[in-house]
């Protein structure tokens, strides 16, 4: 072929094919819960258009005699299981998850040199920020999402003078206040965290397996402890605390998705809090904040490395495509 398809762009599609199978999977059950038109409309465009670029995945796939990943099927969720969550928490969560999609597009992209494969990624870029708004919306009118604390308008512009204003670690001197990137950042660490302790919470409530709800408990526990590292941040600069979004978890106890399809969702969600809080850490310019970010982003990886462990233990991990063991295939024709 004049240009067939690369390492890299084999390995973004089958990353991508696992997410948008899982995403399929989770929009059927959310669909067939949900109470509100509006949030059905906007779950139900999402799906088809994600199953259309799916099937050009697979078309691909099939072109270039690639055995495409197993991903996520109709075995994978039961859509007859009561509700699991309530009031939003099916437009909150894919507002989440279409935050996750815009950064691994962008990463995506960079990776591509066909042209199919680039017209895949603009073309979910697309639907992803679309989707994203749609959702955003739809969550202010109903009260669900709050705005970030709202602060003075700037008059002037300056620049930092003093190496003071890195400060933090002294209990003796006097911390600046949260600069507005800083803020913004402490206000989204709440905010996603929220949604993903209320996730796990309803996934270990109905998780089967032993491993598998402790493994889940301990992400709602680290999820809180987040949640407070964030909100102390903000005592501390007299801010009020945002509010913590209006969706719950039922009562219910019967899992609505597979524990395989449960993993890798919290597995997804672990790889954007990874980004995240790595995002904080560059960007506080005051070195507590800065120490804290990374804290966190080490917490979340060691959570996330045990998730890992524990997918390959029950075979749930499937395995990305991979170069050729030159090494080992010398040494057995030897």
């Amino acid at each position: 072929m004049k240009n067939p398809i690369s390492s890299s762009e084999l390995g973004t599609l089958w990353l991508t094919y696992q997410e948008k199978t899982l995403i399929l999977r989770m929009l059927e059950y959310f669909m067939k819960k949900a109470n509100d038109q509006e949030a059905i409309n906007i779950m139900g465009g999402l799906w088809q258009e994600l199953n259309h670029f799916v099937k050009q995945m697979e078309g691909i796939f099939e072109k270039e005699g690639i055995v495409y990943p197993q991903g996520f099927k109709k075995e994978d969720v039961n859509i007859d299981a009561p509700k699991l969550y309530d009031n939003g928490f099916d437009i909150m969560f894919l507002r989440i998850l279409k935050e996750v999609s815009m950064g691994m597009y962008t990463i995506n992209m960079s990776m591509a040199y066909r042209e199919d494969v680039m017209s895949i990624y603009e073309g979910l870029t697309s639907v992803t920020q679309k989707v994203y708004k749609l959702a955003t919306h739809y969550l202010l009118n109903k009260g669900i999402l709050t705005l970030p604390p709202k602060v003075m308008m700037p008059k002037t512009t300056g620049f930092i003078k003093e190496k003071s204003y890195l400060n933090g670690f002294n209990p003796f001197s006097e911390k600046r206040v949260l600069n507005d990137i800083e803020l913004g950042t402490v206000h989204h660490g709440i905010e996603v965290n929220n949604i993903g302790m209320q996730l796990v919470t309803g996934f270990s409530q109905c998780a089967e397996e032993k491993e598998v709800k402790q493994f889940f408990v301990k992400g709602k526990d680290l999820a809180q402890k987040q949640i407070k590292i964030y909100e102390e941040i903000l005592h501390e600069c007299d801010i009020q605390l945002s509010s913590t979004t209006g969706s719950t978890v039922t009562d219910s106890t019967t899992a609505p998705f597979s524990p395989k399809l449960m993993m890798y969702c919290v597995y997804l969600l672990n790889g954007f809090g990874l980004v995240g809080s790595s995002f904080g850490a560059f960007f506080s310019l005051r070195k507590d904040l800065t120490l804290k970010n990374t804290l966190i982003a080490k917490d979340i990886y060691l959570y996330a490395n045990e998730g890992i462990k524990l997918m390959i233990k029950n075979g749930w991990m499937e395995e990305p495509p991979q170069v050729e063991d030159r090494i080992n295939m010398i040494k057995k024709k030897k």
